[in-house]
This record gives C-alpha cells, structure tokens and sequence, in this order.
C-alpha cells in the first residue's frame, strides 16, 4: 500500500467503503419519522375525543410520546428501533427524550443524583441553555421594540 498511487489507493478505498443505502435509509428515515407523526396526531384526537381541549390535547399528546420514548430507552427498545428506522426516530420529539435519557441510563451504576441525574443534562443541557437564552434575548429585543414604538 505504500507505493500505491493516488489513483490506485481511490480504488482501493472505494473497494474496502461499504456500498451506500441512502434510498433505504431516506425512505426508512420518512416512514418512521411519518408514523411517529401520525400516532401523534391520533393521540391528540383520541384526547380530544377524551374531552380535553385542543391545547391541552396536543400537550397531553407531546407528554405522551416523550414519556414512552423514555421508557423505551430505559428498557433499551429505542436504541434497536432507531438502528432500523435511522434519522427518522431522531428528529420528532422522541428524539430529544431519547437524547436525555440514554446517558443518564448509560451512568446509572454511579448513583442517582452523581450518576443518572447529573448525566440526564449532558446532551439536553446547552440546548435548554441555549433556548433559554434565545428566549430571553428575543424578548429583550421585543421589549425595546415596544419602548421605542411608544407602547
């Protein structure tokens, strides 16, 4: 391999590289992420139909889906559904519980609070922090606004 030429390690590369699922996994990526979607939304009708107001629906619904992928990862299903599904388990709601929950699973033999609850942040803690400060600004900038206009 050391006296190869550029073009002979490409192909050498490209021999050894494994093929590329991108179809496969787009198409994997949208069904999941779709079904996850859907069952969203019949957990929002099926409140509904339970009688809670559309808001609250939709909130009961977002609880829901967070709390079973919690429970999905703490039992390490998430992991084994997400290697098939790919990005699609990802992007939805359920992926940022999953986010939270599987490295304080992963140092749960540390203890609760020095293990579980410090590593629960890990992930989830700049982008709440982040948040949190986009929020705060953008309600600052909202406030001048209102000040200059007169209001």
């Amino acid at each position: 391999m050391i006296n190869m030429t550029k073009k002979e390690y490409a192909q050498y590369v490209k021999s050894k590289a494994p093929s590329s699922r991108l179809a496969r996994d787009t198409a994997l990526a949208w069904l999941s992420g779709g079904a996850i979607c859907v069952l969203g939304q019949g957990l929002i009708d099926w409140y509904k139909a339970l009688g809670l107001p559309v808001e609250t629906a939709s909130a009961t619904a977002s609880m829901t889906l967070v709390a079973a992928a919690a429970v999905l990862t703490a039992f390490r299903a998430y992991d084994s559904v997400a290697k098939w599904a790919g990005a699609g388990t990802l992007v939805p709601i359920t992926g940022f519980s999953n986010s939270m929950v599987a490295p304080a699973m992963e140092f749960k033999s540390e203890g609760l609070v020095a293990g579980m609850a410090a590593k629960m942040f890990v992930i989830a803690g700049p982008v709440l922090v982040y948040g949190v400060l986009a929020s705060m600004l953008y309600g600052a900038v909202l406030w001048v606004m209102k000040l200059v206009k007169g209001g």
